[in-house]
């Protein structure tokens, strides 16, 4: 790991376990500063204040998915698929800290505010992206989808967060093929005749962007 990032893992986890025995609100920049072993500046230096420590892996993580993303994929739909398991699988990763963040995040008025805000970041890329990659799909396609699949993913990351079990990766896998599915998108399932004939199959609730792609896709 980079010395940067162990540096700001540390202070994270130093802040939160300040934040979960004496409070939020109570506790100071130089008391995290001093539990990590940095010092002031430093602090300052990798974080603009108290709730950007909370939710220092979220702006590491969308940073990472912008990244992914700009690569391109043949599949738009499932890259949005793929970059929302590989949020759960990197809170999945250390399960124990996360809970402790959510249970911070859920104690603290302003800090929950940050999160419907952070979640809202997470589709406004998703469907930037989508509306991108495949052109002349419905707006209304691109934002159902990507809020669709963000609130599936919220909800099997609270099973994690919220007990004590772990919920592998799987789980939410299996949740968002049923996303694809229901929404008209499943993976793709194209068929070549011997003659060389393309025969495509597609569902009647297919977006009419996605089938136009895979059709494309098919005959280039």
């Amino acid at each position: 790991m980079h010395e940067s990032a162990e540096l700001r893992t540390g202070v994270v986890a130093a802040a939160l376990e300040l934040f979960a025995t004496q409070g939020f609100d109570q506790t100071s920049v130089e008391q995290i500063a001093k539990a990590a072993g940095v010092s002031r500046s430093t602090f300052f230096r990798q974080f603009g204040g108290k709730e950007d420590v909370v939710f220092a892996d979220h702006e590491v993580l969308l940073e990472q998915l912008r990244t992914f993303l700009s690569e391109g994929h043949d599949d738009p739909w499932g890259a949005v698929c793929a970059a929302s398991e590989s949020v759960f699988a990197h809170f999945a990763h250390d399960p124990e800290l996360a809970r402790r963040r959510y249970q911070i995040v859920r104690q603290v008025p302003v800090l929950r505010e940050r999160e419907i805000i952070t979640v809202f970041r997470y589709e406004r890329l998703f469907d930037d992206y989508l509306r991108s990659s495949l052109p002349g799909i419905d707006p209304l396609d691109a934002v159902g989808f990507s809020a669709l699949v963000t609130a599936v993913h919220n909800h099997v990351l609270r099973q994690l967060l919220r007990g004590k079990k772990k919920v592998p990766l799987s789980t939410l896998q299996t949740a968002l093929a049923d996303v694809r599915r229901r929404y008209g998108v499943p993976s793709e399932a194209v068929t070549e005749a011997p003659d060389d004939v393309v025969v495509a199959v597609f569902p009647r609730s297919m977006p009419i962007a996605e089938v136009t792609r895979r059709l494309r896709t098919q005959l280039d």
